[in-house]
């Protein structure tokens, strides 16, 4: 499997999630958000992944990044290549597939559970939240999982090739969830940093197991071998 990794430069880590891909025989190619090579030149490609960002989707100033890998996640699935998006990829994925995304009243932070109607490409976790923007998929996306905040899992298969993509963290391992504590990824928050912290590292080897499932179930269901 050659997999091409959409990410911003400062924050290109797919944590548990491109650890599987790795031992699932996959060779990660990194692509850079901000200067994104167009799908027709990437050569050879058996999956897309778009990780996280502190960027906003809806954000006027993001548009032509947001417009950039949109067009790209569009092309990709027009080849036929299949696409996974995490937290800020499922907004952007949400966009191109014609639904939206906004900022929401508080962040959604720490490890909870999450409402699933199907166990095996949502299962309800416990799973690492951190983000400010909650999106509404578009008119063809099927939903499988809910959170009290909003979706945070949907599936589709009308442009092409099929996408998953999750608002939840499966790929975060606890160093890169302590940095974005650090660093005020979240916002304001009545939460303790010293507490989402404390999340992070209890939930670290749960989190590794889950995330390693979550992987497999969405590559058989992506099709990818």
């Amino acid at each position: 499997m050659r997999i091409h990794v959409v990410a911003d430069a400062a924050d290109k880590d797919g944590g548990y999630v491109s650890e599987r891909l790795v031992q699932r025989g996959g060779e990660i190619v990194e692509l850079d958000r901000d200067d994104l090579t167009p799908y027709d030149q990437i050569g050879e490609s058996s999956l897309i992944l778009l990780l996280g960002s502190d960027k906003s989707a809806h954000e006027s100033k993001w548009k032509d990044v947001v417009a950039a890998e949109s067009a790209f996640v569009l092309a990709a699935l027009k080849a036929g290549t299949p696409v996974m998006g995490i937290c800020y990829g499922s907004q952007l994925m949400a966009r191109a597939f014609g639904g939206t995304s906004w900022r929401a009243d508080q962040p959604e932070l720490g490890w909870s559970r999450v409402d699933t109607t199907d166990s095996r490409l949502c299962p309800e976790g416990p799973w690492g939240q951190m983000h400010s923007d909650v999106f509404a998929p578009g008119p063809t996306s099927k939903v499988l999982g809910t959170s009290w905040r909003g979706p945070q899992c949907f599936i589709d298969d009308t442009f092409g090739a099929r996408a998953i993509a999750w608002q939840f963290h499966p790929e975060v391992i606890p160093t890169t969830y302590e940095r974005w504590v650090h660093e005020g990824y979240f916002g304001d928050s009545e939460l303790e940093p010293k507490e989402l912290i404390r999340q992070a590292h209890a939930h670290a080897a749960k989190a590794r197991n889950l995330a390693h499932d979550l992987t497999d179930a969405a590559l058989d269901y992506l099709g990818v071998v």
